[in-house]
């Protein structure tokens, strides 16, 4: 199914699922021998959703021969390790911006995101929530059936990023003159070109001085990489719609060139400071995994963008 404009989701379809997928993954690592990550919400909120291929997968009941095709370049085996690093710079970004004083953080695109209720988040901590609102009811909804508390102040806030959505922030108590900390992980490709610079130049316009953003982009000429990335990603799961998971991920983006997302933010007043995939994974052991997939350019690379004074 391709996109289209006005298009919604629950967490076991389209854009949805991904979210699924990525929790599946973080289930996945959390429950390995020796974690180097921690998110005990992952597996119930997989299993909540009921999508059987990703709770197996979460759970360990599928190995990685069974669904990953020998050889592939790309698949739940190479997601997960790359979730693991994706996490952990996320978390550490948070950490280090609650360290410098910044007591309000926002998530783009949260999906099954649990850092409200998983990260020891500092006394007078306001976490904001942004998502679709079937997607935010959900994982209210199954959190609390588990009892699990938010660990810090947590306002969800019902909104389509393509959307005016920062009126709805405002309307949820978001405070435009205290520093922030945003995150935009695995969000960019879901908008479309133009959205993906209005999100950003919404964000700029939000943040007071000293205000911190942490995404995740990927580089590269989309002209030249787009189809090499396409071809990999429908290569590596082929075998997941023999188990019965049938997602179309490459279906999910929207095409078109798009602005670099640290040289946007560097236009309007931020630095940035960029981090490889390559590098995330080297710092946490993690290099040499099967399947390496395409050049440093085709992964994704990690910004934290500081707005100056």
């Amino acid at each position: 199914m391709m996109r289209r404009d006005g298009d919604s989701w629950d967490l076991a379809s389209h854009v949805g699922a991904t979210a699924t997928l990525v929790a599946a993954g973080r289930a996945r690592a959390t429950n390995s021998a020796g974690p180097l990550i921690e998110d005990p919400f992952a597996e119930p909120l997989v299993r909540a959703v009921g999508i059987e291929f990703l709770t197996k997968w979460a759970t360990g009941e599928l190995c990685a021969s069974e669904v990953d095709e020998p050889e592939a370049a790309w698949g739940l085996a190479r997601m997960t390790t790359d979730l693991v690093a994706r996490t952990r710079y996320f978390d550490r970004f948070l950490a280090d911006a609650t360290a410098a004083g910044i007591r309000q953080a926002v998530i783009l695109a949260s999906g099954l995101d649990a850092r409200g209720y998983r990260l020891p988040w500092p006394p007078g901590m306001t976490v904001f929530e942004i998502d679709q609102p079937d997607v935010l009811r959900f994982k209210a909804a199954t959190l609390a059936r588990l009892g699990a508390e938010p660990t810090a102040q947590l306002r969800m806030v019902p909104a389509d990023l393509r959307d005016d959505w920062p009126t709805a922030l405002l309307r949820g108590g978001f405070d435009p003159a205290l520093p922030t900390a945003w995150i935009a992980e695995g969000l960019f490709g879901y908008l479309p070109p133009q959205a993906q610079d209005r999100l950003l130049d919404n964000v700029t316009g939000l943040s007071a001085p000293g205000s911190r953003m942490a995404t995740e982009a990927f580089v590269g000429s989309p002209e030249l990489d787009c189809g090499r990335v396409q071809e990999i990603i429908r290569g590596a799961t082929r075998t997941w719609r023999d188990h019965g998971f049938d997602l179309d991920i490459c279906a999910l983006n929207y095409p078109g060139a798009r602005s670099e997302v640290a040289c946007y933010l560097d236009s309007c007043g931020w630095r940035s400071t960029g981090t490889t995939a390559a590098q995330l994974l080297a710092d946490h052991g993690l290099l040499g995994t099967p399947g390496d997939y395409a050049t440093p350019a085709d992964r994704p690379s990690y910004y934290t963008s500081v707005l100056a004074a």
